[in-house]
């Protein structure tokens, strides 16, 4: 593939540049003798795996210009392995060819702005006119030309070129890099290696410092242009988000109602036409991968307290494919601050909220997938039982739903809190067990990977009403026991709060996010100790496997209380949202957090999928490029107020051919729920690849 030229200087110009600075450039950034012994940090870097081109997985044919030449893989005495990479220039008017690093997530090394990193490779060459050259993923600006780092003497034998990059820019989250040549000859190159610069931790091949084992946060260098109370990663890694009249009275009586739709592979908004007030609506993929939501805001509180706030009766579904709402008839009952849980027919149920009266909602609202219309109340089952707002319901294996005890605003609902919704009976089971069950307002409750476990962790809460320090309690279930029960869990680690004050031993938060990853680890992040007020800046990575948490991830910068939400990208980091203070402002700032496990070594990669249709109970072939660990399916997220209880992590145990993975699904519909799901392995190094979408129906 040939790259265009650059937009700012010709690459005759920037190799003029580069001869007058070269010596000042090597004598700075050459790394004498062995470079730190960190991870490397590339995928394929002996370039012994190749594509069905026959070309290395990673890399590229690139370059501009008038020239006559060849790219071919070499087996004639490669550096090491099989493979070496071998470029032909036999004339030349303008321009350069160079085998490059692809530029997506995938291939692209991630880096950290600030950081340094020993690139190195080995190389033969007639010509001297070479140079390394390095690109870098800007967040807002997508990819760019950074800098070129080095030029290579002519050398007949095998010869290592290391160098030292300059500190990585603000707003870098990616960098490739490879070298180019501009002028009449032949290259060859094998072995690349890029590690962090920064001095390994002890015991670990991790050379990022603190990021190894806590991670790093990045803050864009732009703001959200709607204010984020809805969030959800739609089934082509975009992220929808819904303001509606984002808690705004004034926004509302103007009829101001916002939607935007942001592309993190550019750093892009699209505008999208919005309807109604979809604030505090309810929403959730269907089958297709639309996105079903419901209810929101027919009105805010009275000034004279005659009524409250009012639930519409409105529905829509959202089409990625059109960026555009379409009505849907209305719901049997106004609903603000529903839930949604998608069944494993593909159906969807939505309990609680309050009506188009302010008063709470009793109806069971059945939306029926098939024919896209929700059922009138005397089609659909009714226990007339008051769920309270956003009441956090999770499919269970054998189709009934299991009330977390998470909820929006005040006490828990009368009894134990907890229970057991069997619509086809239409029966409710108390469960017994949830701690304090009167301060779980906005905790976060998640089925804990793997979904086949059918065990469930609910996280903090507090109490809007009464306003009491927020509590450090979670509780753990397993629902595969004949009469389940929760069982206290580990306290969420402590945090700090403003101007860095510690909290103490029995303060918590609210407003919990909790993010499944691709590893199987639960990311708990962002909160605050009071409703709308103090936040607590800590971050913990819990472990379903050992029920422990590990205290001292990096935080979130930005404060993440009312009306934020945190959720999984298919790149395997972590996208946060939202702030909603008392004082009524709204912080639209967006953070990106990459897990430790990004900075552990390259990235395992899906070379192919046996389609993107997957029936239950089939075997799927897949083929990747060298050992993995496990397989799984995330279902992508749809998150507001501390609630997505349609969140899961499927496990797909796996039948071992070399580097070609049967990887069986589970039979069950009620474990994987039809619709679009993001598929992931994990390498031996434990670094996840960034997901491929499959659809499961």
């Amino acid at each position: 593939m040939n790259r265009r030229p650059l937009p700012l200087l010709s690459r005759r110009d920037r190799i003029r540049i580069a001869q007058v600075v070269i010596v000042t450039l090597l004598l700075v950034l050459a790394v004498p003798g062995k470079s730190f012994a960190g991870a490397n940090l590339l995928s394929n870097p002996g370039l012994e795996v190749v594509d069905s081109t026959g070309f290395p997985v990673c890399w590229e044919q690139s370059g501009w210009g008038d020239s006559t030449h060849s790219y071919e893989v070499t087996h004639t005495a490669p550096h090491s392995g099989a493979n070496a990479m071998k470029v032909t220039v036999s004339a030349i008017t303008s321009g350069d060819r160079k085998a490059l690093m692809l530029e997506n997530p995938s291939c692209a090394p991630n880096v950290t702005p600030g950081h340094q990193y020993d690139v190195s490779a080995w190389y033969k060459s007639t010509t001297p006119n070479t140079v390394m050259t390095m690109f870098r993923h800007d967040v807002a600006q997508g990819w760019v030309y950074w800098t070129d780092l080095a030029t290579l003497t002519t050398s007949t034998a095998w010869k290592k070129q290391t160098v030292r990059t300059p500190p990585v820019p603000a707003n870098t989250d990616q960098v490739v890099w490879g070298v180019t040549i501009y002028g009449v000859g032949t290259l060859q190159t094998d072995d690349y290696a890029m590690v962090d610069a920064t001095q390994a931790a002890p015991g670990t091949s991790c050379s990022a410092g603190p990021a190894c084992t806590a991670g790093a946060w990045q803050v864009m260098p732009f703001n959200s242009p709607v204010r984020g109370i809805h969030a959800v990663v739609l089934k082509n890694g975009n992220v929808l988000l819904v303001a509606g009249s984002g808690n705004d009275p004034a926004a509302f009586a103007a009829g101001t109602f916002k939607t935007a739709v942001y592309s993190p592979r550019t750093g892009t908004f699209t505008a999208v036409p919005t309807p109604a007030d979809l604030f505090c609506s309810g929403h959730v993929q269907l089958a297709d991968g639309r996105v079903l939501i419901m209810g929101g805001n027919k009105d805010y509180p009275a000034a004279d307290g005659s009524h409250g706030y009012k639930g519409l009766k409105d529905s829509y579904i959202f089409d990625p494919d059109t960026l555009g709402y379409t009505k849907v008839n209305d719901m049997s009952s106004g609903s603000w601050y529903p839930s949604a849980t998608v069944m494993g027919n593909g159906d969807v149920i939505s309990l609680g909220g309050l009506g188009e009266d302010s008063s709470g909602t009793v109806a069971t609202q059945y939306f029926d997938s098939s024919e896209e219309r929700w059922l009138s109340l005397n089609e659909a089952n009714q226990s007339w039982s008051f769920w309270g707002l956003y009441p956090s319901m999770v499919l269970m294996q054998d189709g009934r739903l299991f009330y977390t005890g998470s909820h929006v605003f005040g006490n828990g609902l009368p009894g134990s809190g907890a229970s057991i919704y069997d619509y086809g009976a239409n029966t409710i089971t108390p469960v017994t067990g949830l701690q304090n069950k009167d301060q779980r307002d906005q905790s976060m409750s998640v089925l804990l990977p793997p979904a086949q476990d059918q065990r469930v962790l609910t996280l903090g809460g507090g109490n809007i009403d009464s306003n009491p320090d927020a509590n450090r309690l979670t509780d753990l279930i397993d629902l595969k026991q004949a009469t389940p029960v929760y069982q206290p869990g580990p306290p969420l680690p402590g945090g700090t709060m403003t101007g860095g004050v510690p909290q103490t031993a029995a303060q918590g938060k609210m407003y919990v996010s909790a993010v499944l990853l691709p590893d199987g680890k639960v990311f708990e992040t962002g909160g605050a100790l009071h409703n709308r007020a103090d936040p607590v800046y800590e971050a913990s990575m819990f472990n379903p496997a050992t029920n422990t948490f590990t205290p001292g991830m990096a935080t979130d910068p930005v404060p993440r209380g009312y009306h934020s939400s945190a959720f999984l990208l298919p790149d395997g980091r972590v996208m946060a949202v939202g702030d909603n203070p008392g004082d009524g402002t709204f912080d639209m700032r967006i953070s990106v957090y990459s897990p430790p496990y990004l900075f552990k070594g390259g990235r395992p990669q899906i070379l192919s999928v046996a389609g993107d249709q997957w029936a239950y109970g089939t075997s799927k072939q897949i083929t990747v490029d060298g050992p993995i660990l496990k397989a799984a399916l995330i279902r992508p997220e749809a998150v507001t107020h501390s609630s997505d209880p349609n969140q899961r992590y499927v496990d797909l145990p796996m039948t071992v051919t070399g580097t070609t993975i049967g990887l069986n699904l589970t039979s069950n519909p009620n474990l994987a729920p039809p619709g679009w799901y993001m598929l992931y392995v994990v390498g031996t190094n434990g670094v996840p690849s960034v997901a491929q979408w499959v659809q499961v129906k």
